[in-house]
């Protein structure tokens, strides 16, 4: 199977495993799909969270105002008693004024925050580290261990304005914000490899060859944004390594330049009879009392 290390400019993403047989304009809008997929995951891991703490998200025209306010303008609805947490909930109020205050108990709390931290791990960038692959069945089991985590947590559902609700029935509305800046569209995104946009009407191996046994980092782009940076060279950390070893060369040659000491001269290395002795047969000669 051919591994892509998937990168987003210098930053990895994830690895992906396909065969060199595929056809681009299949393999490209499945890569997308993981990525768009995973970004939703760390929008509702910090949805998820602040629901944890504050409860649900307030209509938009209630949003702001204070609790005097909401109550002279008869704001509250029914919804706010309907979409109440299992188990009842805990009075905190959210400081951005943002959602109603009503949160979770802190069991309730704690099946939020544990599912949401562990599906974000399930997609980490860090399982390019680890060189664990990622699939879009395993990008759906996260999201649906979060779907099922806040349907424990609210039976009764969520309202429909609220973000994490949107996030799980794909109703989002991302114009605008910065996190649409990061989303790909399926039928335009760009993959490069080598310097190279990777065509859409051939194959992978086109372009890497048939040797199933081959990685490659490749990197997704908008339409229009031209070709990525190349990679370095060497990594970071190897130029780190690279600049430590130099460094301590210059300082060794510092020290040799201002050093007097004539002792290597008693070192076998130093002696201009040593060769003559070894090829006479003479060089451990030792005298016994």
């Amino acid at each position: 199977m051919v591994k892509l290390h998937i990168k987003r400019g210098e930053e990895s993403q994830f690895l992906y495993e396909t065969t060199c047989a595929v056809e681009l304009n299949e393999l490209i809008p499945q890569l997308v799909r993981i990525h768009n997929e995973r970004l939703k995951i760390e929008r509702l891991n910090y949805e998820m969270e602040e629901l944890a703490k504050h409860g649900i998200t307030l209509p938009p025209n209630m949003q702001g105002l204070t609790e005097e306010q909401i109550s002279d303008l008869r704001l509250r609805d029914e919804w706010e008693d309907k979409c109440s947490p299992s188990g009842g909930y805990v009075e905190t109020k959210d400081p951005l004024t943002k959602r109603n205050g009503r949160a979770p108990n802190e069991k309730m709390a704690e099946v939020l925050n544990r599912t949401r931290q562990e599906s974000k791990a399930m997609v980490s960038k860090d399982n390019v580290k680890a060189d664990v692959c990622l699939t879009m069945d395993k990008v759906k089991q996260a999201l649906d261990q979060m779907k099922g985590a806040v349907m424990i947590v609210y039976p009764m559902g969520l309202p429909p304005h609220d973000p994490v609700r949107m996030e799980l029935e794909d109703q989002e509305d991302l114009s605008g914000t910065q996190a649409s800046l990061q989303v790909f569209e399926e039928q335009t995104a760009q993959l490069w490899w080598a310097g190279k946009d990777l065509q859409r009407d051939k194959k992978l191996q086109d372009y890497i060859g048939k040797n199933e046994k081959t990685k490659i980092i490749a990197k997704l782009q908008k339409k229009g944004q031209g070709a990525p940076a190349r990679e370095q060279v060497i990594s970071e950390e190897e130029r780190k390594q690279m600049m430590l070893h130099a460094y301590s060369k210059q300082e060794e040659l510092k020290k040799l330049e201002t050093c007097n000491d004539d002792n290597y001269l008693n070192s076998a290395w130093a002696d201009p009879n040593s060769l003559k002795r070894q090829f006479q047969g003479v060089s451990d000669v030792k005298w016994r009392p």
